[in-house]
């Protein structure tokens, strides 16, 4: 069973369909329980990383979401649940992130971004270079095409970078270490790469 996790943020419903149209079996919760017994984990997310953090700890699921990852099984954090496997960003500077990745998430600058026509957000499609070996890029051309939908993005301390991509500055898309697994896009908004993503992790085995 894959459970995706609820913690009041983020598209929930779209991962879930996007899942459910491969044919795996999925769960959406906020149960601890439930939770840390998930053979696979997706933590997905939209919106602030403080926000997200501060539910994950109202919920009282965090122990429970560091478990999975700690236990070898296979996770997948899309977009905020990708950042909130750092240890801290600026959007909430003081805010402890799941420390599953060492590094930070950073903000796009605007000085940077700004003389080169960029906007932030970083919204639409743009490519992934493929940087390591990956299962998740199985099947999936270097180079190819992903919805992205986001203002900061993380920076990490170790070689977990698999995916890269370029706005302005290269940043980790794409990230794994061991059994976690991370996307800053959106599989579940990218089309038939990103359900060939999805397909990849439904097919990992712990």
């Amino acid at each position: 069973m894959i459970v995706i996790v609820d913690y009041g943020m983020g598209n929930l419903r779209s991962v879930e369909k996007a899942l459910t149209s491969l044919g795996a079996p999925v769960r959406i919760s906020d149960d601890p329980g439930t939770i840390a017994k998930a053979d696979k984990l997706i933590l997905p997310g939209v919106g602030a990383f403080g926000d997200g953090m501060k539910n994950i700890r109202d919920y009282g699921i965090e122990d429970a979401i560091v478990s999975v990852a700690a236990a070898g099984r296979p996770f997948l954090g899309i977009c905020l649940g990708m950042q909130m496997l750092f240890e801290d960003g600026e959007e909430n500077p003081g805010i402890r992130g799941l420390g599953i990745i060492k590094g930070s998430v950073r903000k796009f600058d605007p000085a940077v971004l700004g003389p080169r026509g960029l906007k932030i957000p970083h919204m639409g499609w743009n490519q992934v270079t493929v940087s390591k070996k990956s299962y998740l890029f199985d099947g999936i051309g270097d180079g190819s095409n992903f919805y992205f939908v986001h203002s900061y993005y993380p920076a990490p301390l170790e070689d977990v970078t698999v995916g890269v991509t370029d706005y302005g500055i290269g940043f980790a898309s794409v990230i794994q270490k061991n059994n976690v697994a991370a996307t800053q896009f959106h599989p579940e908004k990218s089309q038939k790469n990103g359900l060939r993503l999805l397909l990849n992790f439904i097919q990992q085995r712990g």
